[in-house]
């Protein structure tokens, strides 16, 4: 028998959505913003060079519904969201709480903009 493949620990969920020109609505990757347009290369690129991008795996996503905070990027397990990124705080976020396995508090989303999940069996139709 084979021995199993280990599965990632972190799964790292980076928002890439953008939104057209002239859309008032904010996105997480802006036309006019070089450094948001580069961040989900710098975070593969560095989970690459520190060796660990095989168990803590970087994921372009569409929106995460948190666009007033963009850019956003969604760490599990723990139902992570960090807010405001810039290379810098990812560089941070992954030696601290990817590596290190303390969540970068400064730099989580407000408590009042994610509160508890509601469980589906509660809304369920």
């Amino acid at each position: 028998m084979m021995p199993a493949i280990p599965q990632p620990a972190f799964y790292l969920f980076k928002c890439q959505q953008s939104a057209p020109v002239g859309m008032p609505k904010p996105s997480c990757v802006k036309q006019n913003d070089v450094e948001s347009q580069q961040l989900f290369g710098h975070l593969a690129q560095t989970l690459m060079q520190k060796g660990i991008i095989a168990t803590a795996q970087p994921i372009q996503t569409g929106c995460l519904n948190r666009c007033q905070q963009g850019p956003v990027m969604l760490v599990e397990p723990g139902h992570t969201m960090y807010v405001g990124l810039t290379k810098e705080k990812i560089d941070r976020i992954i030696d601290e709480h990817i590596i290190g396995g303390n969540v970068v508090n400064e730099y989580l989303i407000p408590q009042e903009m994610w509160g508890a999940p509601i469980p589906p069996v509660q809304v369920a139709r």
